[in-house]
């Protein structure tokens, strides 16, 4: 039996072994066998493979390297790597797709498989608008392909995935002449590591990790980064220690944030006004993406640079697709996620790191003072609000909506109103039942006064805080 809940907005994804395991997982991974060879038209697939360092993962692993093999596919092994190592390595070795075995920063007892497929120079992450509904009913139904008896598969061992990332990085990104800064760094135990082991070796810059083994028990805490108070001692060593900065680092290494030289957790939309100066001097006057939860700070310096600013929806999915269609050439996204066109609209953490430490190296800066130069809007921090099942989030908002008919309202992503000085979102989630609350302005105070308006508004609809 398998639960159809698995099958998220973005991923394949549950508990080990209670959804996913030893019994049906074949099912799974024939279901995207067949999904594959159907809708790229093409009977034997090139795939680039990874995982993390679960204890499911190596059992998810064999079985997805068995099946396909079976139907004759040719797979680039890379072993142990990133998520977006995997994105990575689908152009490079221009494979018809990657599959990356993970639960990014869900606790331990989790495992997934995220699916991307390459056309031609942009990446198409598989989610329920791009065949996982496919893929949900093959698996359910035992739809499945058969393979050609006289198909037998190749195996091909990568050993220098992560490093050829990085080094493509430092060309793309013309990194060179960094200074001698200190960086602490919290990969909890995850993926990052291996990125940033590779980084003292390659870089003038002192990089002193904590739980920097690889451990799928997650020992010091799980590797969400926004959760926030998971991640305090990060912030104390970082002060303790005199560093430049610190970095923070999820699950699979596809999301990060950063930690000032005074211990304080800069947003992720500061960080992205912060790098579009070496992303714009790159590529002069071209589109960048922001997610409709924030874009004042990144509104301001998208115009101050002389660039083009497009809202997205929330989603690592649908920002990828966003980014291919209007030809952007990066997006950032308040949780984390950063994108670039150079890896079809993937996610790299590695190049938001160097771009960081370029700019730390020229400015001469401390990084708050670097960060507190580009912050024009305050911002809430999001605010999870439950709701029951059986309540519609459509007519809740719609409630909503009525109360704020002066302002300018978008319905991009659930409900968006906007004034001449402040903004607020509210959406469901994809992947609980919650709905979500983000406001932002430039008066600090305005902004304080509308969350709490917002809040008890919210609670009078029957909803409860998370």
């Amino acid at each position: 039996m398998i639960n159809p809940s698995i099958f998220k907005s973005y991923d394949i994804r549950g508990l080990w072994p209670k959804d996913i395991n030893g019994k049906n997982i074949d099912q799974i991974v024939k279901a995207i066998v067949s999904f594959l060879i159907k809708n790229l038209q093409k009977e034997k697939i090139t795939l680039v493979l990874g995982r993390d360092m679960r204890f499911s993962s190596p059992i998810v692993f064999e079985r997805i390297k068995k099946v396909f093999l079976s139907y004759g596919a040719t797979i680039y092994n890379l072993g142990l790597v990133p998520t977006p190592t995997v994105y990575f390595s689908i152009f490079r070795f221009n494979a018809d797709c990657g599959i990356q075995i993970s639960a990014s920063h869900n606790p331990k007892d989790y495992n997934g498989i995220k699916i991307a497929l390459k056309e031609g120079n942009r990446l198409i992450k598989v989610g329920k608008n791009t065949g996982m509904n496919e893929i949900k009913e093959r698996a359910l139904n035992n739809d499945f392909i058969k393979p050609k008896n006289d198909f037998s598969g190749k195996l091909i061992e990568i050993k220098d995935a992560v490093d050829v990332e990085i080094e493509t990085a430092f060309s793309d990104l013309k990194i060179n002449n960094l200074k001698k800064l200190k960086l602490i760094v919290d990969p909890a135990n995850a993926m990052g590591i291996l990125y940033f082991n590779k980084l003292k070796e390659k870089l003038p810059v002192t990089i002193e990790m904590i739980n920097a083994y690889l451990d799928g028990n997650f020992p010091s805490h799980q590797p969400d980064p926004l959760q926030f108070d998971l991640w305090q001692d990060l912030q104390k060593k970082v002060v303790e220690k005199k560093a430049d900065l610190g970095i923070m680092v999820d699950g699979d290494a596809d999301r990060i944030f950063f930690v000032d030289e005074k211990g304080k957790i800069v947003t992720a939309t500061l960080t992205t006004s912060l790098i579009l100066e070496k992303i714009f001097a790159l590529k002069p006057k071209t589109k960048v993406l922001v997610d409709i939860r924030y874009i004042l700070n990144v509104k301001n310096q998208v115009e101050r640079l002389g660039g083009v600013l497009s809202i997205s929806p929330v989603g690592h999915a649908l920002i990828t697709k966003q980014l291919n269609e209007e030809k952007a050439v990066f997006a950032g996204e308040s949780s984390g996620h950063y994108y670039f066109e150079e890896i079809g609209g993937g996610e790299s953490s590695i190049r938001v790191v160097l771009l960081i430490l370029k700019i730390l190296s020229e400015k001469n800066q401390p990084f708050s003072k670097l960060i507190e130069e580009v912050k024009t809007a305050h911002e809430s921090g999001e605010i999870n609000f439950v709701r029951e099942e059986n309540v519609s989030s459509k007519e809740i908002l719609e409630k909503v909506a009525k109360n704020f008919n002066d302002g300018e309202i978008s319905w991009l992503d659930g409900l968006s109103v906007s004034y001449d000085t402040l903004r607020f979102n509210i959406r469901a989630s994809n992947t609980e039942p919650l709905l979500r609350l983000n406001v932002e302005g430039f008066d600090k105070k305005e902004v304080e006064e509308k969350t709490k308006k917002l809040i008890n508004l919210l609670l009078s609809l029957g909803l409860k805080k998370h």
